[in-house]
């Protein structure tokens, strides 16, 4: 007969992330994280106080997923000069891997964008989190308020398009669903010129992915930002 593994707040929280991962955030409670783990759940009140402390540990676990730029002294950010990755200055370049990152995780774990917006308790690696992409962008020379509107700005572009790929009525990864789409709407815009010639021009040979789109509009963003960082 083996013995289990003694519990602990990393394994109730990964477990938690796998009861949300198979059947949604609604289904994380205390008996059914127990459940998951193979106790009952009372011996979790050893390690966690209750539900809300669970979700706030577990909102604290989505962070700690998502690839952070280096310290502001070390070559994965250490300002504008020298560039890190080919020609991108360093902060360009830790924006980029901190975007990306944010994006596959989210998207891995579809509760997770609710979860984290909604809690008022930060953690330990929600507050590294902050710190490091703030002190990234410090790194690169950016004044605190145009940090502060970077971080906002990326943020907002990053979680708007998991949440629009989350919620089309076709797979944004594959160019074949996107043109039998396009094909089923075409009726409907006979009345919308321009909307019609869109749709049309993206996907008339079939190669349109609209996942694509998330590494041109975050180029766009970065693009700006580079200006509004060089006229400061």
């Amino acid at each position: 007969m083996t013995s289990r593994a003694p519990l602990s707040e990393q394994k109730i929280v990964e477990a938690a992330a796998r009861v949300a991962d198979a059947g949604g955030l609604a289904a994380v409670s205390m008996r059914g994280v127990g459940k998951a783990l193979g106790v009952e759940a009372m011996s979790l009140y050893h390690h966690i106080a209750n539900k809300e402390a669970l979700l706030d540990a577990l909102a604290d676990w989505v962070f700690a997923q998502i690839a952070l730029p280096g310290p502001a002294a070390s070559p994965a950010c250490g300002g504008a000069d020298p560039a890190c990755g080919g020609s991108d200055p360093a902060w360009r370049t830790g924006m980029l891997l901190r975007a990306r990152s944010a994006r596959e995780v989210l998207a891995a774990h579809p509760w997770a964008l609710g979860l984290v917006e909604s809690r008022s308790t930060p953690g330990p690696a929600l507050l590294r989190h902050h710190d490091r992409v703030i002190g990234c962008l410090r790194a690169g020379g950016f004044s605190l308020r145009l940090a502060s509107h970077a971080f906002s700005v990326i943020d907002a572009y990053v979680y708007g398009f998991v949440l629009t790929e989350q919620s089309l009525p076709f797979d944004p990864g594959a160019a074949e669903n996107a043109g039998d789409f396009a094909a089923s709407v075409a009726p409907m815009l006979a009345e919308y010129p321009h909307l019609g010639a869109l749709v049309v021009d993206l996907t008339a040979d079939r190669d349109y992915v609209f996942s694509d789109e998330f590494e041109v509009g975050l180029g766009m963003i970065l693009d700006q930002l580079e200006i509004r960082l060089e006229a400061a």
